[in-house]
């Protein structure tokens, strides 16, 4: 399913559901900008944000009329943003913008969904092996498999961790970076 396309994935998660009960979902969409070009920044805005968006919506939906029938089911969400969400990254702009809005918009729904017992997390992972590092030329430190970060993530989600973000040496220097004036 396109992820970009929003009836789509709603039909497509509520056929998913009917079948097997969803209790955790990863809203996992992401793609590279590379060069910055109205098409590519468009296309990046599109899968990163509104394909997570398209994910996220309808999940909350089906987990509230879930939580009717099942008080004490555990129902978790987690939104994949970057580590490249901590701050402007200006190799690649429209990347570090859109992992930026996921990571802020999944701390604040985890909040605002506490209440109904709907769990949220952002995960921040930095360089993991995918389609998109295979991809890059540029430096990729603390570069990781994507069966450890698999293992650290969901280590985390099992404890409702709500900002999984790794590996921390990165996590802090990218946070230090966010910090220092342009």
């Amino acid at each position: 399913v396109d992820v970009s396309q929003e009836v789509a994935v709603s039909e497509w998660l509520k056929r998913c559901d009917a079948i097997s009960p969803i209790e955790r979902v990863f809203a996992n969409a992401g793609i590279g900008t590379g060069e910055e070009n109205e098409n590519n920044v468009r296309r990046t805005f599109a899968v990163n944000v509104n394909g997570c968006v398209n994910t996220v919506l309808p999940i909350i939906e089906l987990f509230r009329e879930r939580r009717k029938s099942n008080p004490n089911a555990r129902l978790q969400i987690l939104i994949t943003a970057s580590i490249a969400g901590y701050g402007p990254i200006s190799s690649c702009p429209s990347y570090s913008a859109t992992k930026s809005c996921m990571k802020t918009w999944a701390l604040a729904m985890r909040g605002m969904l506490k209440k109904e017992n709907i769990q949220v997390s952002a995960i921040c992972p930095g360089f993991v092996r995918s389609r998109i590092t295979d991809q890059n030329t540029c430096p990729m430190p603390f570069f990781m498999e994507a069966d450890k970060a698999a293992r650290i993530i969901l280590s985390r989600a099992d404890r409702n961790v709500g900002l999984i973000a790794f590996p921390w040496p990165m996590r802090l220097a990218v946070w230090l970076l966010s910090i220092l004036p342009f």
